[in-house]
This record gives C-alpha cells, structure tokens and sequence, in this order.
C-alpha cells in the first residue's frame, strides 16, 4: 500500500462515525459525578478547583468505562489518585523547565510502557500525562497544590461511589455476550444447512469467554442462566460442524443430507429462543416444530455412524442449554414453552476432554433424577471451582509488571512506541513553550493523546483529533459569544458536554473528541478565561501536535507487516499442537497421559486471533513484506483454518472413556506435534515446510486397527490442510531444501473437501 493511500484509509477512518448502541444511563451517571463535584469545588473553593476536581471526576468516569464487564470502582480512585500525584510532582517541577522536561520524559516513558499491561492501563496512564499538562498550571502555591491533587482524588472517589450506588444493568454486559455466542451459533446452525463448510466468525464466543471471568464475590450472587450456557455453547460448535460436514460421512444430497438440515434448522430455533431468554431474563418458549424435530423417532434410522453420534450430541447438548437457560430441570418443563428437544436416537456420553462439564446448579438436578427418553445416563454434579476467575486490582500489579519488563527492549513495538511518545512530548512542550501563543501545552496534550503503538490508529486519532477539535471549539464558541455563560452555567455546560462525550465514546473518535473539545473551552471559560485566549492557539497547537505525533511514527516506525511469518508461525505451531492433542486420545480414550484438549485450543484460539490482528494492522500500512505476499498470507491463514477446522471436527467425536484404543493414532500424534514445531521453525526462516514425517504415519497405518474411519479420515485431511500451508508458502523460483528434502517435490493431497471455515473457533 502506497503511503497516499494509507494516509487516505486513516483519514476515513478517523472521521468515521460508528452506529453503536448507546448507553443513556451510564453516561447520565457519569454526567452527574463530574456535575456534583464541579458544583460542590465551585461553592466551596472557586473555580481553580473546581477545575482541577472536573478533571480528576471526568477521567476517573473514563476510566470506568473501559472495556469491562463490570465497572471497576477501584480503577476510578486509581485514575484520580494517579493524577492528584501527576498533578503535584508537575506543579513542583514546572518553575524549573528542565526539571520539568526530565518528570515529563520520565511520566511519559511510562505511560508508553503501560500499553503492555493492557489498553486499559495504557489510556489511563496517558491520559494522566496529558491532563496533567493542564493541571499543573491551575494552583498558585504548593499548599494550592496539594489541594488541588486532593480534590481530583474525591472526584475519583465520587465516580467510583456512583458506580457503587447506582449499578446500570448489572449483569447486562454479560447476557448480551453469552446471547449474542447462542445466537451466532444459531444462524451458523442455519448456514450449515446450504453451506456445510460455512465459516464461522469466533468473536462472539471469545467475547463470551471474557465475560465469564469474574471475581469469586460476584460468583456468588451471578444468576442461574449464566453459569454453564458458555462451556455448552463451545461444545456445541464443533459439533454442528461435525454433523454437516460431508468428509464425516453424510452425503452432499439425499435424504441423509434432508433430516441433517431439518435438524440443523431446529437447532437454529432452539439456539435462538435460549439466546433471547438469557437476554431479557425471561423462559425459554420453544417452537413446538423444533421440539417434535427431535423427537422424532426417524433419525435413528436415517443416520448411521458419525452423523448418527453427532445427532445424539447435538440433541443431548441442547437439552442442557435450554435446561440452564430456563433455570428448570427440562423434564418439568412444558413443550409449549420450556421443554427440551430429546436426543434423537440412543445416546454416547457427549463428554468433551478437557471441558468441566456442566455447571453446578444445573449437574446436581440431573444427577438426583431418571434420566429422560434419550437423554443418556444423568452425569455427575461439577464440582465447584470451575469459574473462571477474574483478578482483583491489586493481582493485576505483578502481572503488569512483569508485562512491562517482558517488552522492555529496542525490538519491542511497546517500547518503541514508549521512546517515540516521550520525544515527541518533550519536544511538543518546548516548542509551545518557545512560540508566542501561551497554553503551548495543547501541543504535546494533542500527541500524546494521538499516540497508540500500531500505525493505524495514531494516523486515524490524529485526523480525528484536530477534525474534532476544530468542530468542538467552533460550536462551544458560537454558544459563549450567544449566552454570555457565568461561573455556574459555564460549569453546567461542561458537565453537558462530558456526559455528550460518555454517551458517544463508542461511535469514533471524531464524536468524542468535538464533545472534549467544547468540554475543556467551558471548563477553562468557568475560571475567567476568554474564547479568544484558548480557541486559536488551541487550534494550531492541536495542529502542530498532530503533526509531530504523525512524523514520529514515519522516522521511526514499529511496522506489523515484517513481523507476519512469526505471527503465521506461532499459530502453526499451536494449531499443530492442539491436532497432536486431540488425536493422542483416539490413542489412549481413557486420556491419562494426553495433553489437554482444552488448553492445546485455548492456545490455538490465541495464537489465531494474533495473526488476524496483524494482518489486520498490516493491511493499512505503507510496507510491503518481501518474504510474504499479501496473497500467499491470505492463502496461508486458509491453509491452517482448515487445519483447526479439521482437528475441532475429530474432537466433536472423541470416543469414551471405555472405546477401544486405535495405537496408530499415537504415531500420529507424535508426527503432527514434531512436523508443526519444525514447520513453524521453516516459516520463521523464509523456508517452505515439508510433511514427510505426517505423510508416512499415515502411510504406515494398518486399516484394520481403526473400527471408527473418522480418525484415519481425519489425518489425510490434517495433511491435505498442512500441504496446503506449504503451497501457499512455496513462492520462491528456485528448490529450497528443508531437512534435506526438495520442497518443490509436494505432498500428494488427498481428496476430500475444504473451506475458509476457521479452526479454533471454541
């Protein structure tokens, strides 16, 4: 991509204005903190405090409306805490203009490193940085100081007591994560019906992964529904993958492929009535179509085998979403309404290696009653401390250093990010303070507001920033020169525009930044100041900001693009690993000395989504990567979806405890496992990988130990996905010699189909 057109995509992008869901009553709650502490400051102190107490109120409301479940008190008192500090080491250091450079640098050099310990973090720590910039210029004295720092502290204080007092939509958050993972598996369920290699988007249930995490206190009073939906939702996945896909025996036409879609469809229904009970907190009320869909006794006879298992599961398995989501055990249910659809014919255990099974609340019913019609035996009760628990404020410290040291060096992105913020800063500050303008802190306030770590979103911050900027201050201007507001009004019209900015955060940068921008002219215009002492040189110090923070990323970038094989290269290694992991069990059913399904994928699922975020970056930079064609990434990231995709089919039939053993499947296991990590290794090197080592545990397979085809069948399509890969990578003229073998000799593929599935999608 041509630097012209990389600078047009980010301009679109930071002028851009999202359709989001807005959320009223959070930022009417965030509003009404910063008004109540800028009309306490302003009747007790006067309008000094009263500024430097908004400020420490409507970061610290920032801070809470991070990305989280839960709005975190403790991270409202920490960014108001952290700013008084800013505020009065800057106040002491700013009459001596090094001394005030070397804090600054310093400050700043940590604010960048802080992007290691999460964007979280990162924002709340550059943002104190750029609002100290302010601050330190309200008090007069040093005991004018420290009142000033101790007001920003009860402005946190205030925001984090709202948060406590007046929770909006407590759970919320989290309904709408486990429905939108229900509803995205129940239009993938209808998808499947005239594509049986759809693809599947994993965000909704990776987002849904996030929110489980909670502290042990808020697992005590979390509401029944939402205890054991997510763990059945991951684990129905695989498993409607399984009964569509046609390599797994059922044909592309027929009456085999019509019952598998009528039971997808019912799915579907089923899926999507859970979804909206878990949204509103209401029963489930079923499609009376759905239920007899299952209920039917026809299936058992129309599949045979693999599709025959996963009909049983698919059946199993949504009785127990309905029977979480409605609360109730399924068989006291009503069809009309609650009831849950039968397993279709006679069950297999549907346990899944490496998955708890199903929540407290729900396994102890099933195990103190008779099993319903074709519901199989009643599992035991999961025992407790299967949630996943979510760090407090103070855990998150020694993980956040150890983050911080971990990219602490040259070749680091955060730690070049970290050394480009600072001098930009401390420049931005010398050059304001040298022009004649005065306030030549809006300088670096604007850049190291703009500044992020990766390319994209500095241009796009950039642009938005000064398009906001000029918005905001033309119309908070055109309202002073008509209302001629007071102290008070002036102060009234600043909590209004806050609360604009909370309630159209979510929509852009462009938005949010107008409404900051009116924001800071009548919270400066309550303390006296004229429009025609804060709007031009705001204006062009923004400007001139701007500019600084855009030429630093151009002289000394941290490009993703070159580092896209090693990203390519972690996610085959994991891929290879979690395959390894699910074949060893056809191995040894029992699993006593396999790795764990369920960590091998949580590392695929990662792995995955780092490569989609680099390439992502990739596409909207200016470079171009000489080892790796924007063509052979996309034909590569295929390559290993399909080898995910693969491995996930042959977990949804993983046999029980009790199956017999298929001791080939070992041999594979071990090839798989090596073959990837050497492969992963060729990647890193610009080298092609070679399979020989799959190729021939395949080849040495005796047909007669395998009773179930579905794990033979399974492998030739692990090589078929990884040959793939290395075609997709083979763009070099000349042979290439990978352990000692000729790359340019490929592997012979086997039949069999593929798609753009993705893989690790659980």
């Amino acid at each position: 991509m041509t630097w012209w057109r990389a600078l047009r995509q980010t301009t679109r992008s930071g002028l851009a204005v999202e359709r989001t869901r807005l959320e009223p009553l959070v930022a009417l709650r965030g509003a009404v903190g910063l008004a109540v502490v800028i009309g306490v400051s302003l009747a007790l102190f006067g309008p000094a405090v009263a500024a430097s107490s908004a400020f420490g109120a409507f970061q610290a409301a920032i801070a809470t409306f991070q990305r989280s479940w839960r709005p975190r008190p403790e991270l409202a008192i920490a960014s108001g805490t952290s700013l008084a500090i800013s505020t009065f080491l800057g106040y002491l250091t700013g009459s001596h203009l090094l001394l005030f450079l070397a804090l600054l640098a310093l400050w700043t050099f940590l604010a960048g490193l802080s992007w290691s310990a999460g964007p979280t973090i990162g924002l709340i720590a550059t943002s104190n940085v750029a609002i100290m910039l302010v601050t330190i210029t309200l008090p007069t004295s040093v005991a004018a100081a420290a009142g000033h720092a101790a007001m920003m502290v009860v402005g946190g204080a205030v925001q984090a007591a709202l948060v406590i007092v007046f929770p909006v939509r407590r759970w919320g958050a989290h309904r709408d994560a486990l429905a939108d993972a229900l509803a995205a598996e129940a239009d993938y369920a209808r998808r499947l019906r005239h594509d049986p290699v759809a693809p599947f988007d994993p965000a909704p249930l990776m987002t849904a992964r996030a929110a489980a995490h909670i502290t042990p206190r808020q697992a005590r009073t979390r509401p029944a529904e939402l205890h054991g939906a997510r763990g059945l939702a991951e684990r129905i996945r695989p498993v409607l993958a399984s009964l569509a896909d046609p390599a797994l025996g059922v044909p592309a036409e027929g009456p085999e492929r019509d019952r598998v879609r009528e039971l997808l469809a019912a799915a579907g229904a089923v899926l999507d009535a859970a979804a909206r009970a878990i949204r509103h907190g209401t029963p489930v009320d079923l499609p009376p179509a759905a239920i007899s869909t299952f209920r039917t006794p026809d299936t058992g006879t129309i599949l045979k085998g693999p599709p025959h298992r996963a009909a049983t599961r698919l059946g199993t398995l949504l009785r127990d979403v309905v029977e979480v989501a409605t609360g109730t055990p399924a068989s006291a249910s009503t069809p009309s309404t609650a009831s849950a659809p039968a397993a279709p014919v006679a069950p297999v255990a549907p346990a899944v290696v490496g998955d708890h099974g199903p929540p407290p609340s729900v396994g102890t019913a099933r195990a103190e009653r008779t099993a319903l019609p074709g519901e199989g035996r009643p599992r035991p009760p999961t025992p407790p401390g299967g949630t996943l628990v979510r760090p407090g404020l103070t855990a998150l410290v020694p993980a956040a250093s150890k983050a911080i040291r971990t990219d602490l060096n040259r070749r680091s992105p955060v730690t070049r990010h970290a050394l480009r913020v600072t001098t930009v800063t401390v420049t931005g500050y010398a050059a304001g303070t040298l022009l004649p303008l005065g306030h030549g802190y809006w300088a670096p306030m604007a850049a190291v507001m703009v500044m992020r770590p990766d390319f994209s979103q500095t241009y796009a911050r950039a642009v938005a920033r000064f398009g906001g900027t000029l918005v905001g201050v033309a119309l908070a201007t055109a309202l002073v020169q008509l209302a001629h507001p007071g102290t008070y009004l002036s102060g009234a019209l600043a909590a209004a525009s806050a609360g604009l900015m909370y309630l159209l955060m979510r929509t852009g940068q462009f938005a949010a930044q107008a409404c900051v921008a009116a924001y800071v002219v009548f919270l400066l215009g309550m303390g006296g100041e004229q429009w025609t002492q804060t709007v031009p040189e705001r204006v062009v110090l923004t400007l001139i900001g701007g500019i600084l923070a855009m030429a630093a990323y151009a002289l000394f970038p941290a490009w993703e693009t070159p580092r896209l094989r090693t990203r390519l290269a972690d996610w085959l290694a994991a891929n290879g690993r979690y395959a390894a992991a699910v074949v060893a069990h056809y191995a040894d059913p029992a699993g006593k000395n396999c790795p764990d399904v369920r960590t091998a994928l949580l590392a695929a699922r990662t792995a995955r989504a780092s490569w989609q975020e680099a390439l992502e970056r990739a596409e909207h930079e200016p470079v171009r990567h000489r080892g790796l064609s924007r063509a052979a990434a996309a034909d590569a990231g295929q390559a290993l979806s399909q080898l995910g995709r693969v491995a996930m089919l042959l977990e949804a039939h993983l046999p029980d405890r009790g199956t017999p053993p298929v001791p080939a499947a070992a041999a594979l296991a071990d090839a798989l496992r090596t073959a990837t990590d050497r492969g992963a290794r060729a990647v890193r090197e610009r080298r092609v990988p070679e399979w020989n080592a799959v190729r021939d545990a395949l080849d040495a397979w005796d047909p007669g130990e395998a009773p179930d085809r579905v794990v033979r069948r399974g492998g030739t399509l692990l090589l078929r996905a990884l040959a793939d890969l290395s075609d997709a990578l083979d763009t070099a003229a000349a042979p290439m010699l990978v352990d000692g073998t000729d790359t340019n000799v490929r592997t012979e593929k086997a039949d069999g189909p593929q798609g753009p599935e993705d893989p690790t999608t659980r």
